[in-house]
């Protein structure tokens, strides 16, 4: 962006500039209107605002996709910092405890985890900031947490993505599951070798695929060591963390899952853990959030809360 349109930038509007974002972020004016809480027109004349400020077309607007054009990638970057900057300042001099939390704020978690452990403390953390507007996406899809728009995501499992800021809180323990049922009908297994004769419901993000199959651990396994996998027949294909565990209490299968989700289950009685000695290894449990140089207090205070809520279930402490 050459220096012209930089010394023209103090004329744009804050709120134009906020609209920008979320466009260019979210590819679309229908999803960033609606995320802002405006109308479509108003977002839409927000950004052409903004471009005659700055005198440079920022978006490129097709019939399918809004697209940033070479200008609107370098103002994005700037804007990002911007807004930050003024979030920042708005709190510059709250600690996390001082007064109510206000402004929306985006978050993604694994639907077993917000069923089981998160949902349910809510009113809590709600009751204490009543200003806060909280948006709950709850899948067991990876969403793209920039493009998207997600102020921090919870994710279970191994971390690829390194264009964000990852928050280690710990690990869940993995049970080996069957119901009663199944367990009656085709006995218990009790080592690796006996997994052949046994079904296997399998969990995967994109039917069509599988997954390596069942995993094994010995207790004396060295840490870190790399997971061994056993090959079984499989009942059931799905993927959805709700429909796997109906499948394994409907007496389909072995399932393999984090402990929190099925505690009460084997309390009881409707779920029995098998082969406890040959437990898959621990999966992380991570928070992540885009990169910021400042980070908003309302995401801080809420992450920190999370990692409140969640040491509670976790087997191991970060690391």
């Amino acid at each position: 962006m050459n220096e012209q349109i930089s010394a023209r930038v103090g004329a744009a509007d804050i709120e134009a500039m906020a609209l920008f974002a979320r466009v260019a972020e979210l590819g679309s004016f229908t999803q960033a209107a609606a995320h802002m809480g405006v109308s479509k027109a108003t977002a839409t004349a927000a950004v052409q605002r903004l471009e005659a400020a700055l005198g440079t077309r920022l978006l490129h607007r097709t019939t399918r996709r809004v697209e940033l054009t070479q200008d609107g990638r370098v103002f994005h970057e700037r804007c990002r910092d911007l807004l930050a900057d003024l979030e920042e300042l708005r709190t510059l001099f709250r600690a996390p405890g001082d007064g109510a939390l206000s402004g929306r704020l985006r978050v993604d978690m694994p639907m077993g985890a917000a069923r089981h452990l998160l949902v349910p403390r809510l009113p809590e953390f709600l009751q204490a900031h009543p200003q806060l507007e909280l948006e709950l996406s709850s899948t067991d899809r990876r969403v793209d947490v920039v493009r998207e728009g997600f102020d921090c995501v919870l994710r279970v499992g191994r971390v690829d993505d390194s264009s964000l800021v990852a928050r280690p809180l710990g690990r869940y323990r993995v049970i080996n599951c069957a119901s009663p049922g199944y367990l009656a009908r085709h006995g218990v297994p009790q080592r690796p070798e006996d997994l052949a004769q046994h079904r296997l419901v399998d969990y995967v993000q994109t039917l069509g695929g599988r997954s390596p199959g069942f995993e094994i651990a010995d207790d004396d396994d060295p840490a870190g060591a790399p997971p061994r996998f056993v090959r079984m027949p499989v009942a059931l294909v799905v993927n959805n963390s709700e429909a796997y565990l109906a499948a394994c209490l409907a007496g389909l299968g072995l399932i393999q899952v984090p402990g929190p989700g099925v505690e009460a289950l084997l309390d009881a009685g409707r779920l029995v853990e098998v082969m406890p000695s040959h437990r898959a290894a621990p999966m992380p449990v991570t928070l992540l959030y885009p990169h910021r140089r400042h980070l908003p207090l309302r995401v801080r205070v809420f992450m920190d809360w999370v990692a409140g809520v969640m040491a509670e279930h976790l087997a191991e402490p970060p690391g």
